[in-house]
């Protein structure tokens, strides 16, 4: 296969030019690649070679055997022909610049996709090194620099039309309403010779682009959508693993009226912009799974902020093992769950996991012969076998007055959303005092400092030894992706981490080798994929007990848990470094230090 810096004549890449290129790199066996051939001459064929190359599952002859996806075959062509390669990171492509660069049809008709623009040079993506009449005519139009890339062909494909759609909908959703709609703004700009035509939230365009948006948050894993007005633009960004990524910027007015969109299918008051509103949404995604959509509404100086939270219903059927709980966590937290009666609770700040951990524990408690009864504010995920009932301020029916009523309903299990208030904690009480088992959130730092906050709401001492039975606080840590993760000797490129000191006096050997993220095309180069939690259980017992009656203050609390076995946060995410799963760098940025809070 030619250097594409050699005089090449004009053609189209042959599913024979590629396979005779691998095998005479050592990649591909001579007889298995001549029957490909015949094969695909028998049944006639349209797609792109590497694509053909990839769908047989070969693996590289040549050490260490890897794997020819497509992606891996896009590289090797790119080396092949002495070109870049190059990746299409749908977060790192600003839509509608590329798409401006050229029109679709022509895009189309060479099988090229502008990836990247500035005033010096048009980067475009192709899959065809060797066609490259158009580039001379397409330098001239833009009176730029042309640096071609090697792209996978699939997603030159995919992305011709994603990208194109998206921008020819919102180009569409511009022309129909207002260029400067933004009605309730902190700021009035007035522009002479301008309609004040509101674009219509039910606009096919604005409907294209609100699927558009809620689709890819669901390919790319975002857990939370946030859409951001600010003076001329809005700013959609996208929470993956606990990190904010900008995705898009979209015309102000255009983002007003997705979000009116939203909150006309959220059921929520489309003409109130002055005040926060909540609405949830119930959709699918492209592989015909439920997903639900908690929506927030919040108004700023430039128009309403709307946070949509994902919530994936895969969570409420994850196992313990897989929300990150050692065998010893596993063994004290069902220790407090089993029980009969009394209060459990969980501690963390916003964003911890406490919620998925209390819907997994309610959904493995939640058997044909219990009543599982939960009061939230407001109900995060909908579970048929839960019976579920919301906070409505409203109307003032608070926490305290949920527990009343749920007490009626002849409950075996109530969860209680969090406990904010002495009436909430004390109605709490009451129902595990009268044979209920209650789950309930706190917000605090460590597990001893849940203790000491119930006291400073005002519950007795006494009540809290005869009703709770433990406290988890939780965090959690970004997983390494296993794709890319890289084995090191322990203090080379692992921080300067003193093990000794850092797991005193738990006397956790130190291990030999940690991982460090490296980044590859799975976890989009961040080097992890997914999250875990790390996890500290607090179990009551008589010595605690004893401490809490005579008024002991908290690091009196602490000291004894951690006697009777109870091992800080940090040192739970020591235990996930050691075993390989998350690097110190997180586990300093979400645990506070053994004994601080």
């Amino acid at each position: 296969m030619q250097k594409i810096t050699e005089p090449v004549t004009e053609h189209r890449l042959s599913l024979s030019e590629v396979l005779d290129a691998l095998v005479a790199g050592g990649h591909a066996d001579r007889t298995e690649s001549d029957k490909l051939i015949t094969d695909r001459r028998m049944h006639r064929n349209e797609h792109h070679p590497l694509v053909v190359v990839a769908d047989q599952k070969w693996r590289s002859r040549v050490p260490p055997g890897k794997l020819m996806t497509l992606e891996w075959l896009a590289e090797w062509l790119a080396a092949e022909t002495g070109m870049e390669y190059y990746h299409i990171d749908p977060l790192k492509i600003n839509f509608s610049a590329v798409t401006e660069v050229m029109s679709s049809h022509y895009a189309a008709r060479f099988k090229v996709l502008p990836v990247e623009v500035n005033t010096r040079e048009a980067v475009i993506a192709t899959c065809e090194p060797y066609v490259r009449d158009w580039e001379k005519e397409l330098r001239q139009m833009l009176r730029l620099d042309i640096r071609l890339v090697i792209a996978n062909p699939n997603d030159i494909a995919r992305y011709q039309v994603e990208f194109y759609n998206l921008a020819n909908s919102v180009k569409g959703a511009e022309r129909a309403g207002d260029q400067r709609s933004g009605v309730g703004n902190f700021e009035q700009l007035v522009e002479m010779g301008k309609t004040n035509r509101q674009f219509d939230a039910n606009d096919q365009h604005i409907v294209h682009v609100v699927d558009w948006l809620w689709q890819y948050a669901f390919d790319q894993r975002a857990s939370d959508i946030h859409m951001e007005p600010r003076r001329d633009v809005g700013i959609v960004r996208f929470r993956i693993d606990g990190v904010l990524h900008e995705v898009y910027r979209i015309p102000a007015a255009v983002m007003s009226a997705m979000t009116s969109r939203i909150k006309i299918l959220g059921r929520m008051d489309v003409v109130e912009k002055r005040r926060p509103q909540d609405g949830r949404i119930k959709t699918r995604t492209a592989e015909g799974l439920e997903t639900e959509l908690r929506l927030s509404t919040m108004p700023t100086a430039f128009g309403e902020k709307l946070v949509m939270r994902v919530f994936d219903p895969d969570v409420l059927v994850k196992d313990f093992t897989e929300l990150g709980f050692s065998e010893d966590d596993k063994l004290r937290w069902n220790n407090m769950t089993s029980q009969p009666n009394g209060i459990v609770l969980v501690t963390g700040p916003t964003g911890s996991g406490k919620t998925t951990t209390l819907y997994s524990t309610l959904k493995s408690l939640a058997t044909p012969e219990v009543n599982v009864c939960t009061v939230e504010d407001p109900i995060e995920m909908l579970e048929p076998s839960f019976n579920q009932m919301q906070v409505q301020a409203n109307i003032d029916l608070n926490f305290a007055d949920a527990i009343r009523a749920l007490m009626r309903q002849d409950p075996d299990i109530i969860m209680v959303g969090e406990i904010r208030d002495l009436e909430t904690a004390e109605m709490a009480i009451q129902a595990a005092l009268t044979g209920h088992l209650v789950l309930s959130t706190l917000h605090t730092n460590d597990a001893a400092s849940a203790i000491t906050r119930m006291m400073d709401l005002g519950v007795a001492s006494y009540l809290l030894n005869s009703t709770i039975l433990g406290v988890m606080a939780q965090r959690l840590v970004r997983t390494l992706c296993k794709h890319c993760k890289e084995k090191v000797p322990f203090g080379h490129r692992a921080g300067d981490v003193n093990w000794e000191a850092f797991v005193a006096p738990w006397k956790s050997r130190r291990p030999e080798y940690v991982y460090v993220p490296v980044g590859c095309l799975e976890c989009r180069n961040t080097g992890y994929l997914g999250r875990q939690g790390i996890y500290e259980i607090l179990l009551m017992s008589d010595s605690i007990k004893q401490l809490i009656s005579s008024g002991a203050d908290l690091s009196r609390l602490r000291d004894q848990a951690y006697k009777e076995g109870m091992k800080p946060l940090r040192i739970s995410g020591a235990a996930k470094v050691a075993m390989g799963i998350t690097t110190f760098d997180e586990v300093f940025k979400v645990a506070p230090p053994p004994g601080q809070s």
